[in-house]
């Protein structure tokens, strides 16, 4: 696990996947650089491999996160992706265990000692609350616990859902933060979530699905609003 990392809840993930590509992912990190200054909310944005070194010389205020990578080290292995190589992008840290990019157990165990070593911070994700409980005895800074099969259904986590998927992991490890993901579609969605206790939400779909830049450039602000809006109800401010 990193120390002193940066981020800090509450926080919000925005991943462009294959979705959008080039420029149009540069203008989305644009965006949410502007959104996470306006509400004083963390973003992460897992920005494909391509990318990396644009969006992060085009943003200041957002973590720039690689999508995947692998445990190997230095020498051969062509077209694995090496830890040293995410560094060197500007990342900031990495995805690891994405439902559309699993891994074993033993190899998420080594990428976790790998990103630590060359000094990225990790986000892993899980899919049932026994899983995000494992996952946390390997010590990442983030786990993203999202049911598979919500995952850009559009549909969200339930109160229960996220309530014992948080307590799982803090139980384990109270300094590990929680990311509650899948399905989130709109302001309301983030709100539940972030109210109900997570660290963090974040969508994919939600966003970038949108049919407009307009209507996609609006909604990163809707939702990091509601970030800021629900955590600070939460804690009574």
């Amino acid at each position: 696990m990193i120390q002193g990392m940066k981020i800090k809840a509450p926080f919000f993930e925005i991943g462009p996947k294959n979705y959008l590509w080039g420029d149009d992912v540069v203008e989305l990190a644009k965006v949410a650089d502007e959104a996470s200054k306006k509400y004083n909310v963390d973003i992460i944005f897992t920005t494909p491999l391509t990318e990396i070194r644009r969006v992060k010389d085009a943003t200041k205020y957002i973590h720039v996160f690689a999508p995947h990578m692998d445990s190997l080290k230095p020498g051969r292995g062509l077209a694995d992706i090496l830890p040293e190589a995410v560094k060197a992008t500007g990342a900031e840290g990495v995805m690891l265990n994405h439902c559309e990019k699993p891994l074993t157990i033993a190899e998420l165990k080594a990428a976790i000692v790998r990103a630590d070593e060359v000094g990225l911070a990790t986000i892993v994700c899980a899919d049932s609350c026994a899983e995000a409980a494992a996952i946390a005895h390997l010590k990442p800074n983030i786990i993203v616990a999202e049911p598979t099969e919500l995952i850009g259904t559009g549909k969200a986590s339930d109160k229960e859902y996220v309530e014992a998927s948080t307590r799982a992991v803090k139980d384990v490890d109270p300094e590990i933060l929680v990311l509650q993901g899948a399905g989130i579609k709109c302001y309301d969605d983030v709100y539940r979530n972030i109210f109900a206790g997570a660290d963090a939400t974040g969508s994919s779909s939600g966003i970038v699905g949108l049919p407009t830049k307009e209507a996609q450039y609006k909604m990163v602000d809707d939702m990091i609003r509601a970030v800021r809006e629900a955590y600070d109800a939460r804690n009574g401010k």
